[in-house]
């Protein structure tokens, strides 16, 4: 798994915090402690969700797209989800062995499973109440 969630929530968190408020992306980093660029491709990616807007120019910066009352932990996710949670083999296994003829298929059915669970859990908490935990 990579730590693209941990990112876009921190930037979530943060411009809640912010109370609409423009942050700009090297504020934003400088939080994360993070490269820049990292930050402003993640940046990018949620605001073409439509989860954050954004103002161009030497006052600008990023703000929620939407009230953090109606932004949902899963709405975060699934705009960085790139692949399975639980990462994907490079090999193809043997055709020829029972379980590697198998193996796939099964995975792919567990892989859903712990997908939606961990949806159903992320879809349970908005990000208002996420942020309620910070001082």
């Amino acid at each position: 798994m990579n730590g693209r969630f941990s990112i876009a929530i921190h930037i979530m968190t943060l411009l809640t915090k912010a109370e609409g408020e423009l942050l700009s992306s090297e504020f934003i980093a400088s939080s994360i402690n993070a490269n820049a660029a990292l930050v402003r491709k993640e940046l990018s990616n949620l605001r073409n969700n439509g989860l954050i807007s954004s103002k161009e120019g030497a006052t600008g910066g990023y703000t929620l797209g939407k009230d953090a009352t109606s932004i949902r932990l899963s709405d975060i996710y699934q705009s960085v989800k790139q692949q399975s949670i639980l990462g994907q083999a490079k090999n193809l296994p043997n055709p020829a062995c029972p379980v590697g003829r198998q193996i796939n298929q099964h995975l792919d059915t567990l892989y859903k499973e712990v997908e939606d669970t961990l949806t159903e859990k992320l879809v349970t908490k908005t990000l208002a109440e996420f942020t309620g935990q910070f001082d």
